[in-house]
């Protein structure tokens, strides 16, 4: 006996294709009333071959010119669309496409109104010629013997009709269609609509949220609330499932089938929703609940292969089960235990402090304790007067003690800000990471945003804040690494990480020749609606973005050691859009600045 494992295609029938002696294997249980295997639904590849294909426009044949252009656009397009990807890991990228959707909705109206044209030049014309011919039926012979109507009957079945017919074959789309040729090398690809489902599945997680509340658009602080289709909410379960994610396969299939029942009309049937949710709560140990969803399905179609299928293996299942438990009873009757396990809940996850980084994130778990708090203060600083500061003192304010963490507030204006992101957008990448083998920079799964690079010497407004961290830090910034500017896209994150490279990292700033990243800088640019902070695990810490304000924090001690409790995450963005940017100052320039403690963690 075996269950099939999980495949990435479906087929539209029933049935799985099997081998010969797949084939033999089956019928010869069938034969002992035994069910070979459970069949379970799949869904279509869509690989980037099939759908550049698919989303060709039809092209004008009668137009060798308009053919021509659009099969060249065509053939750019696919050499560009491959630059354009990774539009989800940017909320400030993303909004061009707002722009490009408006464009081609103009587009689309001109497109309907000469559709609309066309037409009531057919209509007048079929209008006027029913008239006519109402009125020359009744009498042909008299209508005919007239000159001037059998002149014009041979004039419009000749050249008339002719002109009608070349009005009717005349394509009204082609501008619209060589416009969204062109605009879709700004489009989204299959990888980004992906990863803005795997984030709606992570932002659930991290803040707790049925499926209900999302699907309804109920987050908190939303400007424009929106909610989810029957179709959306199954495309999210489709997604789920195809990384044999079967918890939020089944989340959210429940609340597709649950819009279904409320009444809501949809392209998609019950019977489809039910097949992945059946295999999906079985994948979960959940046998009952699994036979129960499959006779939900045999009541809507009872000649559905699959599902049948699926009612014996159930049963059988059910009965093995039901004869294991009998025979673990003691001679009393009592169960020694239970064959019956169910394995719900998220997937595996490869980070230690998952669990701790997400209460921090919703604000859970802070270990602000009043003894704690005491050691905080706000105060005016001058920088060990700096004569920029000694007249006009910034304002500091004491976020954490160890590791210690201060905020400047109001320490960059929207103006400068303004300029950043002016600067900074044109550019932005996907970010990366070291990766500790390498040492090469590499895209991860686990940061989603977009980055730029800015220096110095291309704008006064970058070295004026370069001068600025400088002074207020008292620290050499002309061996720091250049202002990074990050924006978060949908769900943006950065899992907990240090930025300081570890024992086992020797070579990840080698080619820098500047040491390891002796402090951070990180300023926000942004306030965040909802989500979004600044998490420290190690030590239960967090900072809420503050837009115009900075944090600041040594990452290495004065011994040169790395401080471990430093280690932090950028939490999901729930809702809003999230600019920072930040300076990694390194060690080389700073032995004087701050000198060097033989006591290895001071």
């Amino acid at each position: 006996m075996r269950v099939k494992g999980l495949i990435a295609g479906r087929t539209e029938s029933n049935s799985l294709p099997q081998t010969h002696a797949e084939a033999q294997c089956e019928l010869a249980v069938s034969e002992c009333s035994i069910p070979a295997r459970l069949s379970f639904p799949r869904h279509p590849l869509r690989s980037a071959t099939s759908l550049s294909l698919s989303r060709r426009p039809i092209l004008c044949q009668n137009k060798a010119i308009m053919a021509c252009v659009q099969i060249w656009c065509i053939l750019v397009l696919i050499s560009i669309t491959q630059a354009h990807n990774d539009f989800y890991t940017s909320i400030g990228q993303m909004t061009d496409l707002l722009y490009t959707e408006k464009d081609l909705v103009t587009s689309l109206k001109d497109y309907i109104k000469a559709e609309e044209k066309k037409l009531g030049e057919i209509k007048r014309w079929a209008e006027k010629l029913d008239l006519l011919t109402e009125t020359a039926t009744k009498d042909p012979e008299g209508f005919l013997g007239h000159p001037v109507n059998a002149f014009k009957l041979m004039k419009r079945l000749n050249t008339e009709w002719l002109e009608l017919e070349n009005l009717v074959l005349k394509d009204m789309s082609d501008g619209f269609i060589s416009n969204l040729t062109i605009q879709r090398q700004y489009f989204p690809n299959d990888d980004d609509q992906t990863g803005a489902a795997k984030a709606l599945l992570r932002l659930q997680d991290t803040y707790k949220l049925d499926a209900d509340t999302i699907s309804q658009g109920n987050l908190p602080g939303v400007k424009h609330k929106t909610s989810l289709s029957v179709e959306d909410c199954f495309e999210l379960g489709k997604i789920a499932y195809s990384d044999a994610d079967y918890y939020h396969t089944e989340l959210w299939m429940e609340q597709a089938l649950r819009q279904l029942d409320t009444g809501e009309v949809s392209t998609i049937d019950k019977i489809t929703i039910l097949d992945y949710l059946s295999y999906s709560v079985y994948q979960q140990g959940d046998l009952d609940r699994a036979l129960d969803l499959t006779k939900r399905m045999l009541k809507l179609d009872p000649e559905h292969q699959r599902a049948n299928g699926n009612l014996r293996y159930f049963e059988y299942m059910k009965a093995e089960q039901q004869k294991k438990s009998n025979e673990t009873q003691d001679p009393q009757g009592s169960k020694v235990g239970s064959t019956s396990e169910t394995k719900k809940g998220r997937p595996k996850d490869y980070l230690p402090e998952r669990q701790k980084y997400e209460k921090l994130c919703r604000g859970e778990g802070i270990k602000l304790t009043p003894r704690r708090q005491k050691r905080l203060f706000c105060r005016y600083s001058d920088a060990s007067r700096n004569p920029a500061y000694i007249l006009r003192p910034v304002k500091q304010q004491d976020e954490w003690d160890k590791p210690r963490i201060i905020r400047f507030i109001d320490i960059i204006s929207d103006q400068e800000i303004e300029r950043v992101k002016e600067l900074a957008k044109p550019r932005l990448k996907r970010a990366t990471v070291h990766n500790p083998v390498t040492g090469q920079l590499t895209v991860a799964t686990y940061r989603i945003s977009k980055s730029a690079w800015l220096s110095g010497y291309e704008d006064p407004v970058i070295n004026k804040i370069n001068k600025r961290i400088e002074d207020l830090t008292g620290l050499d910034v002309s061996t720091a690494e250049e202002l990074q500017v990050a924006n978060y896209g949908v769900g943006g994150q950065y899992e907990p990480h240090h930025d300081f490279a570890r024992a086992n990292e020797p070579d990840a700033f080698k080619e820098l020749g500047t040491g390891n990243r002796i402090a951070t800088w990180l300023f926000y640019m942004s306030d965040v609606t909802a989500g979004g902070a600044t998490v420290f695990p190690e030590v239960g810490a967090a900072v809420w973005p503050q837009k115009g304000s900075a944090v600041f924090w040594y990452n290495l001690f004065a011994s040169g050691e790395g401080d471990y409790s430093t280690r932090h995450a950028a939490c999901p963005v729930l809702v809003g859009n999230k600019w920072v940017s930040n300076k990694w100052i390194h060690e080389r320039g700073q032995e004087f600045r701050r000198r060097c403690n033989l006591s290895e963690m001071d």
